[in-house]
Formats: C-alpha cells, structure tokens, sequence
C-alpha cells in the first residue's frame, strides 16, 4: 500500500512538472529580467567599449589639464600611464564589488542590492561627465573605480536574481538576459561612439552621462517588482510573500508546487544560514561544483576573447579598410555579439548548457588556430586578412553562443540557498582576476609570441572543454537539489535513497486552503 501511494505521489508530481512546462514568460518575468539585466550587465557591456572612441580626446583632455596645472606638457610616458590606470581601475572596481556582493545581499536581498547597485551608476555617470568640466582627471579615474564596483556588484546579484525567480523549464533563458544586455551594451557603446553621435572632441563627456539612463530607468521599474521568492521564504522566513512573489512572476493563483519545492530544499540542508566563503571552502559536500565554478570562470575570462580586440583594427588596416572606416566595420563584431547571444537564449532549454559551452570553448579553439595560420600568410596574400576577420567574428559568435553567459547561469544552479552568495563571490573574484590578467599579461605575451599568441587560447578553451565533458552534469530543467545530488559522487557524499527523496517530498502536503504545509515541522524551523 505504501508503494502504491509513493508511486501515485511521483505521478502526481510528474503531472504537475509537465503542465509547468507550458507555462508562458509573464510580463512580471519578464519585465523583471529585462530591467534587472539593463540597469546592470547592460552597464558593464556598455563600459568595456565606451572608452574606445573617445581615447584621443581623453588623452588630449589629459594634455590639457596638466598644462593648465604645471605649465608644461605632460610627458608621454605619463599620459600613457595615466590611461592605463583609466582603464584597467575598471578591473579593481570589478574586485572590489564582488568581494563585497555577498555582505550586501545579506543585508539587502538580491533586489535591493540591485536598486542600491544604481546609486554606484548614477555617482560614476556624474564624475565622468563633469570631469572634464572640472579640470580633473581623477574624477575620471574614480568614476571608472566606481562603475567597476558597480559591475562586480551586478555581475553576482543579477544572476542570482534571475535564477531564483525562474520556473525550472526556462532558467537558462530567463539567465542569458545577462549576456544578451551585456552584447547590446558593447553595441550600444559603439554605435553611441560614431563620430555622428557622441564620438566627437566636443561631445565625448555625453557617452558617460548615458551612463545614468539605464540605471534611472531600473529604479523607476524594479520597485514595483517581487524580491525573489526562494529568498523571502528561505532566508527570511515570509511565507506569504513568497507565495504572492511566485504568484506573479508565475502568473497563476497555485503555487503550491513551487512552495513544496523550495521547503524540501530547505529540509535538505543542514541548516539555512548562509554561510561564509571559507566554510565553503571547507565544504566537501560542495568540492567540486566549486571547482567547477572556478575552472569555468576563468576559462571565461583566459579564452582570449578580451585579447581579440587587440588585433581587429589592424588586420582591418590590412584589410585595406581606412580608418575613418574602422568604427563602422568593427559595429559587426558588436552586432554578431548579439546575434549570437539571444539564438542562444532561444536554443538553451533544447539542447542545455552543458553542449553549448562545449561547443562554444571547442568553436573557439578552432577558430584561433584558423586564425594563427592566417595572421601568418597575412602579408603573402592579399586576402587572407579578410578571412583573418571572419576568423574573429567566428570566436566571438562561438564565444557568445554558450561561455559569454552560461557560467553565470551554473554559478546559480550548481549551489543552493545557503551556498549561493559565498559561491558568488568566488566566482566573482576569479572573473575579475582573470580579467585583470589577461590585460596585464597580453601585451607581453603578444611581443613575446607575436601571431603564435592564440595559441595560448587554443590550449585554455581545449583544456576548459575536456574539463567540462568529464564533470560537468546536465543541469537543465532540473531543481537545485536535483543539480547538489548530481555531484553526490564525484564529491564521494552519500546519495539520498528513494526512500527518503520520497520521506522529502511525503513530507508537506496541501492543507485544507491549498498551502503548502509541512506535517513533520512547524514553519518556524526555517
């Protein structure tokens, strides 16, 4: 008899599971993922090509100011230090604001970290526009340190955000709003970067100023959105908010499922404080989606798309493209960026993460040995710099088709509730790192290697790629606790028995209002 009633609760549940999956994206979703992901990865999309147009014009401005101040032009070797300090302080900020995400989220919750995210935007939009007006460099310089805490902050809340607010049949889409804002950001800073708009001497303070827009439009719109809903029902203990949170990004009045569902997550873990990161280093229940976490993010970073743009404006010079032609050409490394990213959104929950960010490291590894060959021959033959470009805009849609947003995506899925802040701040801290390494290390090892330098690429996406066909699992349309007990093994962690899955799930039944209740704890317990 009891057989009976297990075997009629996972057909029951199976039920449930099938009809969520014809559930459609409400507008509160929506809308929750789009105004999230523009007020903040947009930013950080945005940021890494907005400097681009107006380097001469900021260096004259630096000229300027020095003249003004010691009556003598500043030596080139400090102008040249002066905008490497601009530029790479972007990186620190970066650091700084995800060591401290997890502190704020605490405190704050991943939608009020996001909305207070906006104060950092608005601050930095303001020292870098009147900086020049000022006649102070360090206003720009500080703005930049700003806006890349700004992004640290957004590159682990948002996530986090959008993973917890998802039905489990389309987390994956709903996450890649993050990479897809962060493409439209790169494009967005190189069309507003043409010398027709904002690319000019007299107007370069303007492309920083824009900066304000998309976090003013987020603070007008995500107030009137829920806080995610596994958050208030397993971190602050308001099961009544969560329900009317789930309500309406689910857009349907039973929620009871998805109660259910978080509350045996909750069961399942030890205890539901969130703990530190190095108890999570500590944790061997959790050893290797960490590690996984960290080989994945650095791959992210150390695959070598940062490192392309240095060599795109000269195999177009090549090409025989005149400069004044670059910025236009180089707007379809931005558009493919784009392209490439929502196809992916569209296609994740069919084929899943795990084939796409092994054929987005695999395409890659490809392309830049193609690429080598080419960048060899390119002075023998008078086409080859052209196949050399579509050699880049090949890395880059591979890039963008899987390892430009699904690391954020696994970062959310891999750890549950108790694990996900400190699992952020790690994978925070290795991107950022990474980052800051490859621009300080590229350089040289361009000089060093000359057009052998991708290669350097081809090992770091050939060895992330084989690392991900061993260990990674499949996490689509999976819970977090299907996703933790995947890994039971390779963490030599004993998997729970059918038994007590079922005890789990047997666990809470529906009261008499439709609620989730749990007959083996009071609410309190969590």
């Amino acid at each position: 008899m009891g057989k009976q009633n297990d075997d009629k609760a996972v057909h029951e549940m199976g039920n449930v599971e099938e009809n969520s999956g014809k559930q459609t994206v409400t507008g509160c979703l929506f809308s929750a993922a789009f105004f999230g992901a523009l007020g903040s990865s947009f930013l950080y999309g945005y940021n890494l090509s907005v400097v681009n147009a107006p380097a001469v014009y900021i260096k004259a401005f630096y000229n300027k100011t020095w003249m003004e101040r010691y009556g003598e032009h500043i030596p080139a070797e400090t102008v040249t230090l002066l905008w490497s300090i601009t530029v790479s302080i972007f990186s620190i900020g970066g650091l700084i604001g995800a060591l401290s995400v997890s502190f704020i989220i605490k405190a704050l919750g991943r939608k009020g970290t996001l909305l207070l995210n906006n104060g950092f935007a608005v601050i930095a939009a303001l020292l870098l526009s009147l900086g020049e007006k000022s006649r102070s460099f360090e206003m720009l310089i500080i703005g930049r340190l700003i806006m890349g805490v700004d992004s640290g902050i957004a590159l682990s809340a948002l996530p986090m955000y959008l993973g917890e607010i998802s039905p489990r049949h389309i987390r994956g889409s709903i996450g890649q709003f993050n990479s897809i804002l962060i493409c439209l950001g790169v494009f967005a800073g190189q069309v507003l970067g043409l010398p027709e708009l904002l690319g000019q001497e007299s107007r370069w303070n303007f492309l920083f100023s824009f900066l304000a827009l998309p976090a003013v439009l987020q603070l007008c719109v995500l107030p009137f959105l829920p806080e995610s809903p596994r958050y208030l029902l397993m971190e602050k203990r308001d099961e009544a908010g969560a329900e009317k949170a789930f309500q309406r990004f689910l857009g349907k009045k039973d929620v009871s499922q998805e109660l259910e569902e978080v509350h045996a997550e909750a069961r399942a873990q030890d205890n539901l404080h969130i703990v530190s990161v190095l108890q999570l280093l500590k944790n061997p229940a959790v050893r290797w989606q960490l590690i996984t976490i960290i080989v994945t993010m650095a791959c992210y970073q150390l695959c070598g798309l940062n490192a392309i743009w240095y060599y795109t404006n000269g195999i177009l010079r090549e090409a025989g493209f005149a400069n004044n032609l670059l910025p236009y050409i180089t707007l379809s490394t931005g558009a493919i960026e784009t392209l490439a990213a929502i196809t992916s959104g569209l296609v994740i929950e069919r084929i899943g993460r795990k084939p796409l960010l092994i054929f987005g490291f695999s395409s890659m590894a490809v392309f830049f040995s193609l690429l080598t060959v080419f960048l060899n021959f390119q002075d023998s033959v008078s086409w080859m710099p052209y196949l050399s470009y579509i050699c880049i805009l090949a890395v880059i849609a591979s890039f963008c088709s899987g390892p430009g947003g699904i690391p954020f995506i696994l970062t959310g899925e891999l750890f549950e509730q108790s694990y996900r802040p400190a699992a952020f701040m790690i994978a925070g801290t290795v991107n950022w790192l990474s980052n800051f390494t490859v621009g300080l290390l590229f350089p040289f090892i361009q000089e060093l290697l000359q057009a052998f330098a991708f290669l350097v690429f081809v090992g770091v996406c050939t060895l992330g790629s084989i690392y991900l066909y061993v260990v990674l699992p499949e996490t689509k349309n999976k819970t977090f606790m299907d996703i933790s007990q995947s890994f039971a093994k390779i963490n030599k962690m004993p998997n729970p028995s059918l038994g007590q899955e079922m005890e789990l799930v047997l666990s809470i039944k529906p009261d008499t209002n439709g609620k989730a209740q749990d007959v083996t704890k009071t609410e309190s317990s969590f």
